[in-house]
């Protein structure tokens, strides 16, 4: 499908109400028609893969037709660069979301980009890299603990970040990993632990609200169901 054909299709299917509504998620709104993530679901089923066209659609800088791009693009297809030029293109917390969750974390690039990028500075950059290991941790059922446990010390070194929108990304990393195997429950939980001893504000509650999940009656006794 060509680009132009795809942009009038998001501008029909746009909800100016919807835009306004963005910013109280603190989205990016000002380059949105105001797609629902359904609607883009459903538009993405139609136009089927094309990596030429998602690489197009993210060019456009539009903000739905970059959530798009997540969706249609072909992970066997995504270079190294064009990750490093999508993360240098980050502008708000679901396009973030979107590209690690729809698309990176299938590329076997995913570990290491997820190690490098949770040590920049940059507020989005620093989110894809934790965003990335929560979403392995939900996606990649192939991968061994040890990946995860080389993430914890990372998730550590990010607890203390005072940005909501990196400090969230901490905890939901945490609270994945936590809830893949009991092994990685009991990692998490020491994590957490350790979390907690930080003077920061923002790293106690990292560890309180993780604990309060891994620690749960319900995550314990699926994990031991799971063993």
């Amino acid at each position: 499908m060509e680009v132009k054909l795809v942009i009038d299709r998001l501008r029909s299917l746009g909800d100016p109400k919807a835009v306004e509504g963005m910013t109280r998620f603190g989205i990016q709104s000002s380059n949105s028609f105001g797609v629902s993530v359904p609607q883009l679901r459903t538009l993405a089923s139609e136009v089927g893969r094309d990596h030429m066209l998602a690489m197009k659609l993210w060019e456009t800088g539009l903000h739905d037709a970059r959530l798009l791009a997540t969706m249609v693009d072909d992970p066997r297809k995504v270079t190294l660069e064009q990750m490093d030029k999508w993360v240098r293109d980050f502008d708000s917390w679901d396009v973030v979301d979107g590209s690690c969750g729809n698309l990176f974390d299938k590329t076997p690039f995913a570990v290491a980009k997820a190690k490098q990028w949770c040590k920049r500075e940059e507020k989005f950059v620093k989110r894809a890299g934790f965003v990335m290991m929560a979403e392995l941790a939900v996606h990649d059922k192939e991968a061994k603990d040890k990946v995860f446990l080389d993430f914890l010390p990372l998730i550590v070194g990010g607890a203390s970040d005072e940005r909501n929108f990196v400090k969230k990304a901490v905890n939901w990393a945490l609270r994945q990993i936590g809830k893949r195997n009991m092994k990685l429950n009991k990692a998490a939980v020491s994590t957490a632990r350790r979390i907690r001893k930080i003077d920061s504000g923002d790293a106690k509650w990292v560890a309180a609200d993780a604990l309060r999940e891994l620690k749960s009656p319900q995550v314990l006794k699926r994990l031991r169901k799971t063993k």
